[in-house]
């Protein structure tokens, strides 16, 4: 496993935190020093107040890293203990986080022409990828689907239609976009395609590995785990991979997709 991790901690204060869309939630923090280390597809462990028996703190990815302003824009899902309590600080509380955690996207240098695979709230690290690669290589092609239990569930197409060149879109039960899988889109997209990136539920990530192992095209993981204490002494957030277990937090959370045993 890799040492040192990159992480460090950080004061932070609430800027924003409101509701996104249904069960997620959108938290924008100061915190300054922070902003400027976080490399898209890396993560921060929150330190959330109101419970002093929990001493868990909440990993969570980001969707935007401000180094101009000092603020980091962070969407999740309100899905324990921890996201609830996270869903009630209000502006101008304050806690800590650590950060940056892990290892970000590590898109070729020569790749034009690339896909991007959202599901649910796995929006956020593609999200700071679409917008670093829009920022770095304005000709590059980017097309993005997005998938979601319902429309009122998504996340993200805002953003994303900003920097991508197509953004499609699909829905379990069809109130928006394409009825069904977002997986059911990717086969057209990957022809001609250098690389791909995916973050979202497991089964939807392990069928993105899938067709672009059949199609020859690079592909990327961000895969989720409890990094409980996000820089490799506790062991909770083991990937099982071709290569043994590896820590996501400190091997991760972005991985080769043929990596890992899905």
């Amino acid at each position: 496993m890799p040492t040192p991790s990159p992480a460090r901690m950080h004061d932070f204060t609430v800027v924003e935190n409101e509701p996104m869309a249904q069960g997620a939630m959108r938290l924008v923090i100061h915190a300054p020093a922070l902003a400027r280390a976080l490399k898209p597809g890396q993560f921060v462990n929150v330190a959330v107040p109101g419970n002093a028996m929990s001493l868990l703190r909440v990993p969570l990815s980001f969707s935007f890293a401000d180094a101009e302003t000092g603020d980091v824009e962070i969407w999740y899902a309100v899905v324990g203990d921890g996201t609830r309590r996270l869903a009630m600080m209000r502006p101008g509380e304050a806690s800590t986080v650590l950060g940056p955690g892990g290892n970000g996207w590590t898109v070729p240098e020569d790749a034009r022409d690339i896909v991007l695979v959202a599901g649910g709230i796995g929006t956020p690290p593609i999200v700071s990828l679409a917008a670093a690669v829009r920022a770095a290589s304005p000709d590059t092609r980017i097309r993005t689907i997005v998938g979601a239990r319902s429309a009122s569930a998504l996340t993200g197409l805002t953003e994303l239609r900003a920097v991508s060149d197509e953004v499609l879109v699909a829905t379990d039960d069809g109130s928006a976009g394409h009825h069904g899988f977002a997986t059911d889109l990717l086969p057209d997209l990957l022809a001609g395609a250098d690389f791909c990136a995916t973050c979202g539920p497991e089964p939807m990530m392990a069928a993105v590995a899938r067709a672009c192992d059949e199609a020859d095209v690079f592909c990327e993981a961000s895969v989720e785990r409890m990094m409980s204490c996000g820089f490799g002494a506790c062991a909770t957030c083991a990937v099982e991979t071709v290569n043994g277990m590896k820590g996501a937090c400190m091997c991760g959370p972005i991985f080769d997709a043929k990596e890992v045993i899905w």
